[in-house]
């Protein structure tokens, strides 16, 4: 003798499963910030004093004169396993040659840095060096019989990449600015709209 299924076990059974929550996306261990300051003695090293006493770990470090020579622009990647981004955000704006902070969201901004590499060339790997430069748009600086030295100008994850894929052929000398940054245009805060003009002659209100 058969027993049908009552009818709520049934749609129980043929419901469709819910699809699994997608995995939590984890954080991201560095932060760009990007402090305006007045370009004068001693502010970059009052700054780099700040980290150093808080204990705070800078992943790289760039500073360069803006558009406006009275103000530098200090660029950093900061650890922030190693500390609170608020904390470093809050120690920065109590110096008083502090002009500007902005922290930068990867998603909202274009991060660049240049890497200089010598590498030893031999006459077997020499093809497959200049091959590689040409796949990552590297230029070629300076050669000579048995090295080469190269630049790139990338993301840092590229610059990552390009080392690694050096390595093979014996990087003799490497080094790498620290990353620079700017906000994207399109997120950039619109300007305030410029005032209606008053009204002139005997059309204006009295």
């Amino acid at each position: 003798m058969s027993v049908a299924a009552a009818p709520e076990a049934s749609e129980a059974l043929d419901a469709p499963k819910a699809p699994p929550a997608p995995a939590a996306v984890p954080p991201a261990r560095f932060s760009t910030i990007v402090t305006t300051v007045e370009n004068k003695p001693g502010v970059l090293a009052r700054v780099a004093g700040l980290f150093a006493r808080r204990g705070y770990n800078i992943e790289s470090l760039a500073v360069a004169a803006t558009e406006d020579h009275r103000f530098s622009r200090i660029t950093f990647t900061v650890d922030v396993e190693s500390s609170s981004l608020e904390q470093v955000v809050k120690q920065l704006d109590k110096l008083v040659n502090v002009v500007d902070i902005q922290e930068l969201d990867p998603a909202e901004s274009i991060e660049r840095e240049l890497i200089l590499v010598t590498v030893a060339v031999s006459p077997s790997g020499l093809g497959g060096l200049l091959g590689l430069a040409d796949e990552f748009r590297a230029y070629v600086l300076d050669a000579d019989a048995d090295a080469m030295m190269l630049s790139l100008s990338a993301r840092p994850a590229r610059l990552d990449e390009f080392a690694r894929r050096l390595q093979p052929y014996g990087i003799i000398e490497l080094q790498r600015t620290g990353r620079v940054a700017l906000r994207m245009l399109g997120a950039r805060s619109a300007p305030a709209p410029a005032p209606a003009p008053e009204p002139e002659g005997p059309e204006a209100s009295p």
